[in-house]
């Protein structure tokens, strides 16, 4: 064989194995989303991007993101949040995390702010948090304590409560957001065509969840970045603001609904890369 034949042969081998390559990346992120995808155009050490997604919303929210972040090189994993209880999430998200070899920025939206928070305390691989219009708890406080601090939510009106049974057999509540209000209270700023989507897929979050006082939490001890959504209905754009301000979070703000990682990928994008710049 000559060297011509060999270097084509060679070529067209090295094609298909990156074709493969990518489809099993692609997997990793939509299917298996425990496990982050290799990018095999990365040749930096770039930390691993988590997502947590928070109430009324899924894994799905953060599509766009996604797209940008692995377009840039980053691994990413998008977790499937339970959204059952504080504690019982956090507990997931820490054994996801355990999970993940290297440096981590985990990033959570609204009810996710809450997770994110109680999971990376202690996890020495997280070395940056990143609040999107999210929730940024001291120990006790409770998701629904700090939606209602400042004046602004109208969230509270646009639920639909569903009587549940527990896995433990004790009886609890869902909240789902009524889907005539849906678009106007979490995504006034993204397409009908999309609301209409989410406003079916929506996942519902427990009483109890929205409840339970948080733990000690990560934000003391990590770097945090916070992305207020000034036109938010669910968290007051005040009320994140505040909680940025406690924290000594670097803060952005844009004029963005509640589901701004739908309706601003690239803004979202942009301050999770500015936290990860900062891994060293």
């Amino acid at each position: 064989m000559n060297r011509t034949s060999r270097i084509s042969r060679a070529r067209t081998t090295m094609t298909v194995l990156a074709g493969a390559g990518a489809a099993a990346g692609l997997l990793a992120t939509t299917i298996a989303p425990a496990s982050a995808d290799k990018d095999t155009t990365d040749r930096g050490p770039k930390p691993t991007v988590v997502l947590v997604h928070g109430a009324f919303a899924d894994s799905t929210s953060w599509n766009g993101v996604i797209d940008k972040l692995r377009h840039d090189g980053y691994p990413v994993v998008a977790v499937a949040n339970p959204l059952r209880s504080l504690s019982g999430d956090s507990a997931y998200l820490k054994d996801v995390l355990a999970g993940i070899d290297g440096p981590v920025v985990l990033a959570g939206h609204s009810y996710g702010g809450s997770v994110i928070s109680n999971a990376a305390t202690g996890n020495k691989n997280v070395k940056a948090l990143v609040y999107l219009a999210a929730f940024l708890p001291e120990k006790g406080e409770s998701a629904g304590d700090l939606s209602g601090r400042f004046p602004g939510s109208t969230l509270a009106q646009a639920l639909r409560p569903v009587p549940v049974t527990n896995a433990d057999g004790s009886k609890g509540t869902d909240f789902y957001i009524q889907s005539d209000k849906f678009r106007q209270q979490f995504a006034a700023d993204v397409p009908r065509n999309k609301t209409d989507l989410m406003t079916v897929t929506q996942r519902p979050v427990t009483e109890a969840a929205l409840g339970e006082g948080a733990a000690e939490p990560a934000w003391k001890t990590i770097p945090s970045w916070v992305l207020v959504a000034t036109q938010d209905r669910n968290i007051p754009a005040a009320a994140q603001e505040w909680m940025a301000r406690r924290a000594g979070a670097h803060t952005t703000e844009v004029r963005s609904s509640h589901a701004v990682s739908v309706s601003q990928p690239g803004k979202v994008t942009g301050v999770i890369e500015d936290a990860a710049r900062s891994v060293r």
